[in-house]
């Protein structure tokens, strides 16, 4: 009998959680309500944890603590989607509780699953039950109620693994979009797949078919890729480079390994490379000179260079300082088209992401740093990325991040073009949100799976089109469908549609449809526009 869980197994858990989520991310990625080709769950649940799993192999002890604080942070850094996001608030809660203990029993895994429920949970502004939180809050509830019982770790997680087949069972009664779809939720089998694979490994299955996660190595630091916000701390602050030659005859390569350890222990971005005839040195330090007389030992010292990184740091900082802004845009699309109009817009920076492609929370931090902004406006343009910009808040420093929850790319143009320099950053905000609202957008695609919903009948390979919350017409014609869907869309008082054709529509087809359009609503403009997206035919927006 298993009673406990140390961090050596805890680690071996992690990995093989990630591992069957891997392996079953295209069935998880299947139970999408609507059978449109973006149902991307169990890829973003993967990544997140994927994430997680690069940041733990990167811990060099079998400490609890150390492990849980990389498993945290890395699902954090790596969420994306929705589902992502919620999947590292479970891990922040189960971390959180079992981080500043040794070992782990089922009473304090019944109270991290508690607490990872009620992260998890606050996380979402509103959240629906019937979904992976329901799955999880079960689990939880299930779990505190054993936890008293059962001391055996093995026989906790079958107990708990069948409570969440049978939550996950009844996800469609809760949730009746489900129901009508004959799904059950794509996020609660992420979550059971991920305690199935913690129970592989306390058992010592190993799960057939995974692929191994390889640890990103940390690029060398350097001063044209710095951390813009970090500039005011430099540990090592003499850049050092030099060539020893006429190595003495008795210099050994031993001896220029035994260079190279020294000069790590007085700085950093060491690099020693050579033989007996030629050897190349690199420090960043504070002691020059006695890296200098150290090589001296060796050979001669020739073509010596120090260049003084904290008079670089003052230059940049001050170049810096003096090109801030006090407000910035970060969108984040898909598509050429796209990404060329919110440059237009003045936007700062785009980074690519939409259906299938979700950024994580990591990738959005990474751009608002790049912005020289005091102010960052984000637009995430899709329902399922909003989260991950929320998280990415906890990332950054120094900024004030305001996202705005735009569902949809031409939501996101709307937000961009109400953009004023000339008011503040909460006045743009307003005005902001008062824009996108203005919006109402559709996009046309195609069936990946033949099933009933929103009263349709489909068969794989249908177009359609819908809007955020429903299917709205089908047919076989792209052009029909799109017509179609601008019919139940527009109203007496709209007065602009704005129509942006994708990757695999042709311009000609494009014109033809703005013209049949134009006929159709006279009163009102038409205008068309390259967006370059992938997976959806037309996007398209009636102001």
């Amino acid at each position: 009998m298993q009673k406990n869980i140390n961090g050596a197994t805890f680690a071996k858990m992690v990995i093989s959680a990630s591992q069957n989520l891997d392996v079953n991310r295209d069935l998880i990625d299947s139970l999408n309500v609507f059978p449109v080709p973006d149902g991307d769950t169990g890829t973003n649940m993967s990544l997140t944890m994927q994430s997680a799993v690069k940041e733990l192999k990167a811990v060099k002890t079998n400490r609890l603590s150390d492990l849980a604080d990389a498993v945290s942070k890395g699902a954090l850094r790596g969420a994306r989607g929705n589902s992502g996001v919620i999947t590292s608030q479970i891990f922040r809660g189960i971390c959180q509780t079992i981080k500043d203990s040794a070992e782990v029993d089922t009473k304090l895994l019944a109270k991290a699953l508690k607490n990872a429920t009620d992260i998890a949970y606050g996380a979402v502004s509103k959240p629906k039950e019937g979904t992976m939180l329901t799955v999880c809050k079960m689990i939880s509830e299930h779990a505190q109620a054993i936890a008293g019982k059962i001391k055996d770790i093995e026989e906790f997680f079958r107990e708990i693994i069948a409570e969440g087949e049978d939550a996950l069972a009844k996800t469609p009664e809760l949730l009746p979009v489900l129901k009508k779809a004959g799904v059950v939720d794509s996020g609660g089998m992420g979550l059971v797949t991920i305690y199935k694979g913690m129970y592989k490994a306390l058992i010592g299955e190993k799960i057939e078919g995974a692929t191994e996660v390889v640890p990103e190595k940390k690029q060398e630091s350097s001063m044209e890729h710095a951390d813009i916000l970090n500039l005011g701390t430099i540990e090592f602050g003499y850049c050092t480079e030099f060539f020893i030659i006429n190595l003495k005859k008795r210099t050994t390569l031993a001896d220029i390994d035994r260079l190279r350890e020294y000069l790590m222990t007085i700085g950093d971005c060491v690099l020693v490379i050579g033989d007996l005839e030629f050897v190349k040195v690199h420090v960043h330090t504070n002691q020059p000179g006695n890296a200098i007389s150290k090589a001296l030992t060796l050979g001669e010292v020739d073509k010596v260079k120090i260049e003084n990184m904290l008079e670089q740091n003052r230059e940049l900082i001050k170049k810096y300082e003096a090109e801030k802004k006090e407000m910035g845009m970060l969108a984040i699309c898909s598509g050429e088209g796209f990404d060329a109009i919110f440059k237009d817009l003045n936007v700062d920076r785009v980074i690519e992401g939409g259906q299938t492609m979700n950024p994580s929370a990591q990738d959005i931090a990474d751009a608002i740093i790049k912005i020289n902004a005091e102010n960052i406006f984000v637009f995430p343009n899709n329902k399922n990325i909003i989260l991950a910009a929320e998280q990415s808040k906890s990332l950054v420093e120094k900024k004030k991040i305001h996202v705005i929850p735009t569902k949809n790319v031409p939501q996101g143009i709307a937000a961009a073009l109400a953009f004023n320099p000339e008011v503040s950053a909460e006045e743009n905000k307003i005005n902001m949100l008062h824009e996108m609202d203005n919006v109402t957008a559709g996009q046309v695609t195609y069936a990946v799976r033949s099933t009933k919903v929103n009263g349709f009948s489909l068969t794989k390979g249908d177009i359609i089109g819908l809007d955020d919350k429903k299917i709205l017409a089908k047919g076989n014609d792209v052009a029909k469908v799109t017509a179609a869907l601008v019919d139940k869309l527009k109203d007496v008082a709209s007065s602009l549609i704005n129509v942006y054709y994708g990757a695999d529509v042709t311009e000609e087809d494009a014109e033809a449809l703005k013209d049949e359009l134009a006929k159709k609503y006279p009163e009102t403009d038409v205008e068309v526009f390259f967006g370059g997206q992938p997976i959806y035919y037309y996007i398209v927006s009636i102001e």
